[in-house]
């Protein structure tokens, strides 16, 4: 498969456990050095394993339609098929189609449940809810696993029955489960945008440039002390898994500047760790060493690395054998348990009595091995895969050599792949910060996608809201044959309608021939005089005609309004929109000077996090841009959400608490104000 998509030209990311083998990183399978990270092999593979390890390779997400395909031709469709899951009934669900059964109306369904009354009024609902009950867990329909593949020796049909899908390909009946039973190694083919972004940066900078990059080259980026300093100052927007405000956060407070920190950072990320105490112990542990005290000098010689905290699954597995003297087989289903993963609780149960008595026998003081044992509990749950979050890394790393040193040719790769942590808004803002110039769409230079030549960036047609293909189509086919030297010229020249030709005015598309948005709308009128459509080109050559128009006013919000219903977004400072703008002298890049007081800022909302306290409550994390263009962060705890609610995206005023932690800032809301805009001078 990898042979293949090299071949192609294709960039992949082989994760998973498989990034444990030395040889999967000799036969660039993966581009994780298991020799330099210490990674557990065991975790792959060991002679006690039970269920066959599998291969995640991740491709471009405009590339693995082709890959599977290849597999399929490659092997056969006798020998090669789609992994199937089994889709089981929730009492909800087994209620709902029961109730289709007895012939129920939908409100009826609906309401039954909505409330599951215990004392139905009739026999039928009676009967749904028992039935119902019965159903739960059972299957209902099989859906598609999310990238597993099965290749075969013998014909397939030899071990299950086969189901054709309307995609083309066919899957087999059985679930991941029995595969591993009955001893197939999956192989899950799956597909990503932030592979697409440094694919499309590399051909770009290729383009452009004529530089031939080497994405591969992974320890030599690691080495990079430019990268390192991108990483230390969290410079990382677009950059794949670590763009996000949390994980900047954490790259922040860790003070991250090289690759080992940032694996650990990205199994530390994982949801649930921080609310175990297991981020905020690895980050104190992190920046003071020094204080770590071990339970055991067996624990120290472990968990060294990692400062006596279970950040991985490896590391379970390497105490549960290693201390707890379990094997290595106990230890991987302990790990699985422990993950929610089983497949015997009595197993399970019977490897936990021999850790204790294995303890026993070593001589371990009680205390200590409940210690040990209370560790495993509470971070085996969260503990995520090393070499998983290792080959993270490795591609995090490709996209900070990439936006180090290409930072224009990659934020138009991120904008063209439309993935992210962000909207498109906010990587056209990072393109600024980075030194780009943002154009407009414009006919005579745009494409559907968006463009870059030497620092101007042109965005794409397809980010134009109402701009219909065949349109785009038509003016890259016709500029092809020769660029629009007036409106006039490109009227004659693009059949299309006339709600399309008023799109391209409002968005400016038309702005080199020098006239005003009004202007070209007064004419583009005149021009098509009623008909539903403008005509193609006549047979010889007409003089363009211009009409004497009185002057027309024009407001500068026109254009961004324009924009904003256009694009989504505005090319300009939303701040300028603001109708009674209040004074606020902090700004992200001096809140450092102002920690423990009380302050004011403006800030334009770019991303909420909801979540809840430990009480239920309703809590959100905000991220912000100000009028400077720089970041910031917020906290807004129960009672100032309660009080002050989010009301949509814009600009709000905000006021609270300035707080530090690990030298990362953040404001401690305690009461915000979306500020109004000023009218639409559009519609006055």
């Amino acid at each position: 498969m990898i042979k293949y998509a090299r071949s192609r030209g294709y960039f992949h990311i082989g994760r998973g456990s498989g990034a444990n083998s030395i040889v999967a990183y000799c036969l660039e399978i993966t581009d994780v050095d298991p020799i330099l990270l210490d990674l557990y092999f065991e975790r792959f593979i060991n002679p006690s394993r039970t269920s066959p390890p599998d291969f995640d390779l991740d491709f471009s997400w405009d590339e693995r339609d082709e890959i599977i395909d290849y597999i399929f031709k490659r092997y056969g469709a006798d020998y090669v098929c789609l992994l199937a899951t089994h889709v089981t009934f929730h009492y909800s669900s087994a209620c709902r189609e029961l109730g289709k059964v007895f012939g129920l109306p939908k409100h009826e369904i609906d309401e039954l449940v909505s409330s599951f009354k215990e004392n139905p009024l009739n026999s039928y609902t009676r009967l749904i809810l028992r039935y119902g009950k019965l159903m739960e867990d059972f299957p209902n329909y099989l859906s598609i696993h999310a990238g597993g593949i099965l290749i075969s020796e013998e014909k397939l049909s030899n071990y299950t029955s086969l189901l054709a899908i309307p995609k083309g390909f066919v899957i087999s009946e059985y679930d991941m489960y029995t595969c591993e039973d009955i001893g197939f190694a999956k192989f899950d083919v799956l597909s990503q945008r932030g592979l697409g972004h440094i694919k499309d940066t590399v051909d770009l900078v290729w383009k452009n440039k004529r530089i031939n990059i080497d994405i591969h080259a992974i320890q030599d980026f690691k080495d990079d002390e430019n990268i390192k300093n991108q990483l230390k100052k969290h410079e990382t927007m677009g950059c794949f898994y670590i763009e996000s405000p949390a994980m900047r956060q954490l790259i922040w407070k860790l003070k991250c500047e090289d690759y080992i920190t940032l694996v650990a950072a990205s199994s530390i990320i994982r949801p649930g760790v921080a609310s175990s105490g297991m981020m905020g112990t690895f980050i104190k542990r992190h920046l003071n060493p020094e204080t770590v005290e071990y339970i055991h000098p067996k624990m120290e010689e472990l968990l060294s690395e990692t400062y006596g905290v279970m950040v991985y699954q490896e590391d379970v597995i390497k105490v549960a054998h290693s201390f707890g003297g379990l094997s290595l087989a106990q230890a991987d289903v302990l790990r699985r348990g422990m993950s929610g993963k089983y497949r015997s609780r009595l197993e399970f149960d019977k490897i936990v009595e021999q850790y204790f008595e294995n303890c026993k026998r070593f001589g371990y003081d009680d205390d200590i091995a409940k210690e040990v044992w209370r560790q495993i509990q509470s971070f085996a749950g969260y503990s995520f895969s090393k070499a998983h979050s290792a080959s993270y890394a490795v591609e995090s790393y490709q996209s900070l050599y990439l936006k180090t040193y290409f930072p224009h040719e990659f934020m138009v790769g991120v904008i063209n792949n439309f993935g992210g942590f962000y909207e498109t808004e906010f990587y056209i803002h990072e393109a600024k910060r980075v030194g780009a110039i943002i154009e407009l769409p414009d006919i005579n230079e745009s494409n559907l996608l968006t463009t870059l030549k030497g620092r101007s960036i042109t965005l794409g047609f397809i980010h134009v809201k109402g701009l219909e293909k065949t349109t785009i189509n038509q003016i890259i086919m016709q500029r092809n044959v020769r660029p629009f030297s007036s409106f006039d010229d490109f009227c004659k020249r693009v059949y299309i309608g006339l709600e399309q030709i008023i799109i391209l005015i409002r968005i400016s598309a038309f702005r080199m021939f020098g006239y005003s948005k009004k202007e070209l709308l007064w004419e583009a009128h005149f021009k098509v005089n009623k008909k539903t459509t403008l005509q193609p080109s006549e047979l010889f050559y007409v003089e363009d005609l211009h009409y004497q128009l009185p002057a027309l006013y024009h407001h500068p919000a026109e254009d961004i309004y324009d924009e904003f219903e256009l694009l989504g977004f505005t090319l300009q400072n939303p701040f300028l929109l603001v109708f009674q703008k209040p004074n606020c002298i902090f700004f992200a890049s001096n809140l450092s000077t102002g920690i423990g007081k009380f302050i004011q800022i403006l800030g334009y909302l770019v991303s909420l996090k909801p979540t809840k306290t430990k009480k239920g409550e309703r809590m959100f994390f905000g991220y912000w841009v100000d009028e400077h263009g720089e970041f910031f962060d917020t906290v807004h705890f129960p009672n100032a959400t309660k009080m002050y609610p989010f009301r949509g995206k814009g600009v709000y005023h905000l006021k609270g608490k300035v707080c530090e932690e690990y030298g990362h800032c953040s404001i401690q809301i305690n009461w915000m104000e979306k500020l109004p805009f000023i009218v639409d001078p559009r519609i006055e």
